[in-house]
């Protein structure tokens, strides 16, 4: 038997819940795709607040070591917390790895809630530029020496006024990091004979920072002709692009129009979480963040520390993350069988509580109860 090496983070919060109701359906899943012959070796790593109690930091040099000798590693949520105090371990995690690609499936299961009329036809993902934009985090706070003679300079040297109680932040996008996004995308597309890109920008008031991510992206596409239509040819991946306020509008009214958004940072974030609204919530939304040498796998939603220990969230969002996972190594019958599992659990009427009180007419059951009738369907 073969053991694959897996380092996960359990997280903050919710994470233990979610942790304990999903690792025996990994676990199984991988049996049961390979006839027995791999199993998971898990490697536990601490980050985000119980790391910062134990060892006195956010994200230990061993935690680093273990998930770049591994190349993979699956986290729960961390705690970010809002205002001052330190910046968000997730985005650390992005920038340290080099994790520039951020993806998120938003596809409708049978028996989720939803507040459109047909969320079958509810089939995208939406990839975002990871390291650049406004979360590169290059900010200065109201009042500081250092926001103070920033504005004194762009005044002295550039003729524009800021108000002087302004917080400052720049959005950096630069042409080589949106052209080696634009290409892993072009290339997952290609690979998984995707219909449509659609490059989500507003280029049209940000001309050299969202409007430059939308030229370079189409600078890209014009490279792989042979896969890559401008003009609507039949039989290639048609390229396209919409204004991001637009956007939000047309994953509602027709979102069977678009298959992969193209996003830089800060537009894919808002379009995640709007998007997986149209399925039933963050609780059911997977996510990604790969680099060229490491991926990890989390679910999109936050740690919610009002519900930790009670055995109430939903960890829908970590088993599809985990099937994502097994995908992205090769085992496609792992991520299948717990993508199979979590449907026919959600086509029975078994779902917690935040799909529940969407639903009506159904009695919640607990995030373990939720795990154990998974398993029972692998």
């Amino acid at each position: 038997m073969t053991d694959i090496e897996i380092p996960c983070i359990m997280g903050d919060g919710t994470g233990e819940d979610i942790w304990n109701a999903s690792r025996e359906i990994f676990e199984e899943a991988l049996l049961k795709a390979t006839g027995g012959e791999k199993r998971i070796r898990w490697i536990p790593i601490l980050a985000g607040i119980k790391a910062l109690d134990k060892y006195g930091t956010l994200l230990p040099e061993e935690a680093l070591h273990e998930i770049k000798r591994c190349g993979i590693a699956i986290k729960g949520p961390l705690t970010t917390p809002v205002g001052g105090g330190f910046r968000s371990v997730n985005v650390y995690l992005r920038q340290i790895f080099d994790l520039y690609v951020c993806m998120r499936p938003i596809r409708y299961f049978k028996g989720f809630p939803s507040p459109i009329k047909k969320p079958e036809k509810v089939n995208l993902i939406i990839f975002r530029e990871n390291t650049e934009d406004l979360y590169r985090g290059v900010e200065w706070q109201e009042g500081t020496k250092e926001a103070n003679r920033l504005i004194e300079f762009l005044k002295k040297e550039m003729d524009i006024s800021l108000p002087p109680d302004a917080g400052i932040g720049l959005k950096p996008i630069s042409k080589k990091g949106t052209v080696r996004f634009t290409k892993w995308v072009i290339n997952y597309a290609i690979k998984h004979k995707r219909k449509t890109i659609t490059v989500v920008h507003k280029g049209n008031i940000m001309k050299y920072t969202e409007g430059a991510f939308r030229e370079w992206a189409y600078d890209v596409a014009k490279e792989y002709k042979e896969h890559i239509t401008l003009d609507g040819e039949k039989g290639k991946i048609r390229f396209n692009d919409r204004i991001a306020d637009n956007m939000f509008m047309q994953v509602i009214m027709r979102p069977e129009e678009y298959d992969i958004l193209l996003c830089p940072n800060l537009n894919g974030d808002y379009l995640s979480d709007a998007c997986a609204a149209l399925i039933g919530g963050l609780g059911v939304a997977p996510g990604a963040n790969i680099g060229d040498n490491v991926a990890i796998f989390e679910p999109t939603h936050g740690s919610a520390p009002q519900y930790a220990g009670k055995d109430m969230v939903n960890p829908i969002s970590f088993l599809l993350s985990g099937a994502m996972l097994f995908s992205y190594i090769g085992i496609e019958e792992a991520s299948d069988r717990i993508e199979h599992a979590v449907r026919k659990t959600v086509n029975a009427g078994i779902v917690t509580y935040d799909l529940a009180r969407q639903m009506g007419g159904i009695s919640p059951v607990a995030c373990s109860i939720f795990g154990r009738e998974v398993k029972n369907r692998l």
